[in-house]
């Protein structure tokens, strides 16, 4: 394996360190999906992963090497010699995680029975014996997933501690799972270790965007995905916080977790939103506040009670007033709450930014304002990515570039947890 320094290398920690220094082997059988896992190998070295890609023979057919070989920026195993390949990656402490991404019954089924004749099988049996955590992402059509002898050997495995990260069915396939998805499995996988130091604290997060009723059945909303706060509830539940969530109206699937410690309260519009966080805020007691919510500017004056009919030939005037700042108000009720406001504006500059930030972290207070421009190419509303400048009661202004939300909302509790310190 070559240590040298590969131009394809200067995506690692991009996106976050999650990952770094961690050595990820990154093995891809013969699937029509194999293609994928070059989108995959540079997430995780954006995460901060040194990936060492293997390739199965029948996957050579679908994926050139050198494409895993560019992906990546280390050398690509296609089978194995004299320099003992499988013990260089899978011996003892040798590697921090095997990932097989995609994964065929066959594959399946020969690890599952102690079958190592191929270059992919020999590197698991070897990870297996040496207790090196191994994830497996199948990919295969729908009949075969179903096939009880596959069932029996997944079963098999997830008893071994065989992690698999589930297919989703569809089209009567068994699709894998999606690049962005499986480094989620991967980053929690680094982060379960992490030190519960929120363990003791609670913390109300609001997310999603509102909507304000014109009559029964037609309203006024924005595009907000819910992404963000999605990010910062999954890290404050990583870091041991008891989390209240008031929810509004997302264009993505909103957060969900089986954990005992998240709370989840559904609201839609921007007076519900203001009438459930004041009163969670007045009843109970709240370490941190982050307000990651759009909630809508201005409402109707009058709602019609009616449905207004869609026959009308002329035009209909609506009289909209501002909405409450809810933000504004929780240092009134709780002087001792560490206060988290987003600001989102369009097509501005750097400056105007930071400038509207400061401002807002006076007129209420807050002890964090994140601002963002969703005007800007790669972090448009609805984006996976974000740019923000995090300003503080502190100087300097810390500027994240493009990054993923949710390396955003990792870097945010670093600044959160420094502050409460």
């Amino acid at each position: 394996m070559t240590s040298d320094l590969h131009p394809s290398k200067d995506i690692t920690n991009t996106c976050g360190n999650t990952l770094k220094d961690k050595k990820i082997v990154l093995c891809v059988c013969g699937s029509v999906a194999a293609y994928k896992a070059i989108d995959f190998a540079r997430l995780l070295m954006r995460h901060g992963a040194n990936v060492f890609p293997v390739i199965s023979n029948s996957a050579t057919i679908l994926l050139h090497p050198n494409y895993l070989r560019w992906a990546t920026g280390n050398d690509v195993v296609t089978k194995l010699t004299a320099d003992m390949e499988h013990i260089k990656l899978a011996d003892f402490n040798k590697s921090d995680l095997i990932i097989v991404y995609p994964c065929t019954a066959n594959s399946i089924g020969k690890f599952a029975n102690g079958i190592d004749d191929t270059t992919i099988t020999s590197i698991l049996s070897m990870a297996l014996g040496s207790k090196i955590p191994i994830f497996i992402a199948p990919a295969m059509h729908e009949a075969l997933y179903y096939n009880p002898l596959v069932i029996e050997n997944i079963s098999h495995l997830k008893k071994l501690g065989v992690i698999f990260l589930e297919p989703e069915i569809t089209e009567g396939k068994a699709k894998i799972l999606q690049p962005e998805q499986a480094l989620q499995s991967v980053l929690e996988l680094f982060t379960l270790s992490k030190k519960k130091v929120l363990s003791e604290k609670n913390i109300l997060v609001t997310s999603g965007g509102t909507m304000e009723y014109i009559d029964p059945i037609r309203v006024i909303t924005n595009l907000s995905s819910g992404k963000m706060g999605n990010a910062i509830i999954k890290h404050s539940l990583e870091l041991g916080a008891n989390v209240t969530h008031i929810v509004g109206n997302f264009t993505t699937v909103p957060f969900s977790s089986n954990s005992s410690n998240l709370e989840t309260i559904k609201v839609n519009t921007s007076d519900e939103m203001y009438t459930r966080v004041i009163s969670e805020i007045s009843s109970k007691k709240f370490d941190i506040v982050i307000f990651a919510a759009a909630v809508t500017d201005f409402k109707l004056l009058q709602i019609h009670k009616k449905k207004i009919p869609s026959q009308i030939s002329h035009s209909i005037n609506l009289e909209l007033v501002p909405t409450k700042k809810i933000i504004d108000e929780i240092k009134l009720i709780d002087k001792n709450i560490f206060l988290v406001g987003f600001k989102a504006y369009f097509d501005v500059s750097n400056t105007y930014l930071i400038n509207k930030a400061k401002k807002k972290l006076k007129e209420c207070n807050a002890d964090i304002v994140v601002a963002n421009d969703v005007g800007r190419i790669n972090t448009k509303i609805g984006s996976d990515y974000n740019e923000v400048f995090i300003v503080t009661q502190k100087e300097p202004v810390v500027h994240l570039k493009v990054q993923t939300k949710d390396s955003i909302a990792n870097k945010l509790f670093e600044i959160i947890i420094s502050d409460l310190k």
